[in-house]
């Protein structure tokens, strides 16, 4: 490499009066800060537009959020300058930014338990479980259009929650098997864990979009390693993409960097990228960029859950 290789390319900077920006900020005002707060209209269109084969997700997201919405109820703008206390008295739940009417969401539970008492008792996964919340709400109708659950059920698109119980879905369980405890519905993890490496070994070549970190992104990379322990060879995920603010000093990118997990064979480091950046703000950009192009017009709606029933 001789210094003209290395000094070939000049920096280009934005022309910032070529973009317009006014939808975005507009919008982005009356959202929340984090990226579970994100609206979930930019998750839906990626699932309507054949742009994602899978989810994998905090129960907080899909129950709290989206199902809890879907009902009926809403969010509203707060602010973490409050008094909990007060907040506490009148049955208002804070999520950082974020209010939540602690008895709406407590009818959000018993609906979870309705659903639980309606079916057969036996263990189910977490993506079998929400096809049924999707399901619940294309036959009852869904108040708020474009639900995550009820579309991704509709299209075919598994949602998997390896943590179902960490959300308001819980509260609906443990009243369910409390009235029931002789007979019935619990959510089997490692079912979860079984299907989507399942899809790994079916699917072959894969790629990662992971926002933020923990339990979801480390469960959607080790189906490789899943998959090696059950004597099936798989490749790797070819693409990989995090959009995080965490960094070693606070968990290693919250469960690891995309290289590390390169060294126990669940992501390529050929087209990987670790995204240092606040999701609310460049997700929307990235699911923009993607949808511009249009590549995902000629893309297969491949209908993963639809693969599993039939398993």
């Amino acid at each position: 490499m001789t210094k003209q290789d290395f000094l070939k390319t000049p920096v280009e900077h934005i022309d910032f009066k070529k973009i317009d920006p006014t939808y975005l900020v507009e919008a982005m005002s009356k959202m929340s800060f984090s990226s579970r707060d994100l609206a979930m209209q930019v998750y839906v269109d990626l699932v309507k537009n054949k742009m994602v084969d899978v989810i994998v997700a905090t129960g907080a997201s899909i129950v709290d959020m989206d199902f809890f919405e879907a009902l009926g109820f809403k969010h509203y703008i707060g602010t973490p300058w409050v008094d909990d206390n007060q907040l506490r008295e009148l049955h208002i739940d804070r999520i950082y930014d974020t209010f939540i009417d602690e008895d709406e969401l407590k009818e959000c539970d018993i609906i979870i338990a309705k659903i639980a008492d309606s079916i057969e008792p036996k263990p189910y996964s977490s993506r079998e479980f929400i096809q049924l919340m999707g399901k619940y709400l294309s036959e009852v109708g869904a108040k708020k259009k474009d639900s995550l659950v009820q579309v991704a059920h509709e299209a075919g698109v598994p949602i998997f929650c390896p943590a179902f119980s960490d959300s308001s879905a819980g509260f609906g369980l443990v009243y369910h098997q409390y009235h029931h405890p002789d007979k019935h519905v619990s959510i089997d993890s490692v079912k979860d864990f079984l299907e989507l490496t399942k899809i790994k070994m079916a699917a072959g070549t894969t790629g990662l979009l992971m926002i933020g970190g923990g339990v979801p992104k480390n469960f959607a990379q080790d189906t490789v390693v899943a998959a090696e322990v059950l004597d099936k060879e798989v490749p790797m995920h070819k693409y990989a993409v995090q959009i995080t603010v965490a960094d070693v000093r606070d968990g290693a990118c919250s469960s690891s960097t995309l290289k590390e997990a390169s060294s126990w064979g669940k992501v390529e480091t050929t087209f990987e990228q670790m995204v240092y950046a606040e999701a609310t703000l460049v997700l929307p950009l990235i699911a923009a960029h993607a949808y511009r192009s249009g590549v995902w017009h000629n893309r297969k709606q491949h209908r993963w859950a639809d693969y599993l029933n039939k398993q």
